[in-house]
């Protein structure tokens, strides 16, 4: 998942070197971290997080395949 993440934001922005996903297992869950550079936050997040709640999206409906719990931070 957490390659499925790089995948889809590094297609989105304009710099692709500065896409960093960090992958915490917790418990219960697991924690994707996904950081981009300053300028594209925008198009990470889109309008009205609408890009935003897509990758959340698609995270999920591969995570319920799996039996797991997976969260996407944008930082």
């Amino acid at each position: 998942m957490k390659e499925l993440v790089e995948y889809m934001a590094k297609s989105l922005v304009e710099n692709p070197d500065a896409v960093i996903v960090k992958e915490v297992e917790e418990e219960q869950s697991i924690i994707l971290k996904l950081t981009v550079a300053p300028e594209d936050m925008g198009k990470i997040i889109g309008k009205q997080g609408r890009i935003a709640k897509a990758i959340r999206t698609v995270i999920k409906a591969v995570a319920v395949k799996q039996n797991k719990r997976v969260i996407v931070e944008i930082i």
